[in-house]
């Protein structure tokens, strides 16, 4: 009798749930937006530095960010593990990814806060 241990990182349902929680919050912040755009004032630099000046846009900014990055994360990873074969290439894709993501959210960050 052959005895087969199961191994991997059991993504599933986990990354399943991540894409659909990071939609969820990514639409919700394009609502928000969305009704900052039809509240019916005229969108200057003024009005936008005005809106982004308070704490709850900068941090339900961050969210939105970090959800950006974390399913683009999903999405790129379930692409690269289906599509490209050879291990080196694909860890250094994966390598890739990640840093540029971190980047993005840093200046994101920085953006913010500065």
């Amino acid at each position: 009798m052959v005895k087969r241990l199961v191994v991997g990182a059991h993504y599933g349902l986990r990354d399943w749930l991540a894409q659909r929680v990071t939609a969820a919050l990514m639409a919700v912040y394009a609502l928000i937006v969305a009704g900052a755009f039809l509240s019916g004032q005229p969108m200057t630099y003024g009005a936008w530095r005005e809106l982004f000046a308070r704490g709850w846009m900068r941090v339900a900014t961050l969210l939105f960010a970090a959800s950006l990055a974390w399913h683009a994360w999903v999405g790129t990873r379930d692409i690269l593990m289906d599509y490209v074969k050879h291990d080196g290439l694909r860890l250094a894709l994966e390598v890739l990814t990640v840093l540029l993501l971190a980047g993005y959210l840093s200046w994101t960050i920085e953006i913010l806060w500065r």
